[in-house]
């Protein structure tokens, strides 16, 4: 099995600074979004320490773990190690960020999620989200307060209700799934998915990667191009951060 990537971050053009990381890392074909938050340069700081820490933690236990345990304590060393960097700096305290993450093993594709970042699958020319948020927009769905698309205008959209390195313990959602060849899975930061609807995510993978059988770089690499400008010229509210990886 091959696994072909691409991603790419974007301060957007409100943001004086991105809080947005991403790290791919081809070797153990894991690949990471995580939109950091709080104050000072305290999300610039969580999000950095989760795609610096969560390779190095893969690479010790590689061996030592399955692969949903894996990820799940992976998070939630990233969790500790940023809350405990948080209580030793005080302007830091309060720090925290999300992560999507996702990694491929033979025919399964494993994610560990927490907050309101997203993995998305493309399969049969449809669009799946395959990650439910942690916030409290998701949990007004979840009760039938109102659905999706009165859930967008919700003034309290941007508000989660777990984070990495808030507290010191979390609870990580870890997902399994078969994937097959040619799925495309894309992991993104809200400043994509808040600003670009599904329709419009899909249309932009299929104009770059039409035929799913003779997928390409430069294909995916002009796909994570035009979303981030779609993003962009939709308002780029928000930092954006866009990850494509399929197998080929």
């Amino acid at each position: 099995m091959a696994i072909l990537a691409s991603g790419d971050t974007h301060i957007g053009m409100k943001r004086k600074t991105n809080q947005d990381s991403i790290s791919l890392y081809p070797e153990k074909n894991l690949f990471v979004v995580a939109d950091g938050m709080g104050g000072h340069n305290g999300g610039d700081i969580a999000s950095q320490m989760s795609v610096k820490l969560f390779p190095e933690f893969v690479d010790e236990n590689y061996d030592k773990l399955e692969c949903h345990e894996l990820l799940s304590q992976s998070i939630s060393h990233i969790n500790r190690s940023i809350y405990e960097h948080g209580q030793k700096n005080k302007e830091l305290k309060g720090m925290g960020t999300t992560i999507c993450s996702v990694m491929f093993q033979d025919k399964d594709v494993f994610i560990g999620n927490v907050g309101d970042s997203r993995l998305y699958m493309v399969q049969n020319n449809k669009l799946f989200q395959m990650t439910r948020d942690h916030s409290l927009v998701q949990e007004k769905i979840n009760l039938a307060i109102y659905d999706r698309q009165a859930a967008h205008n919700d003034p309290q959209k941007n508000v989660l209700i777990r984070t990495v390195g808030f507290e010191p313990e979390i609870e990580v959602d870890v997902y399994k799934y078969k994937f097959s060849k040619g799925d495309i899975f894309l992991i993104c930061s809200d400043g994509l998915h808040g600003k670009v609807s599904d329709e419009d995510i899909l249309y932009i993978l299929n104009k770059h990667v039409p035929n799913r059988t003779t997928i390409s770089q430069s294909g995916l690499d002009a796909a994570v191009k035009e979303l981030i400008d779609q993003a962009n010229a939709n308002g780029g509210q928000d930092n954006i951060s866009v990850i494509l990886a399929c197998s080929i």
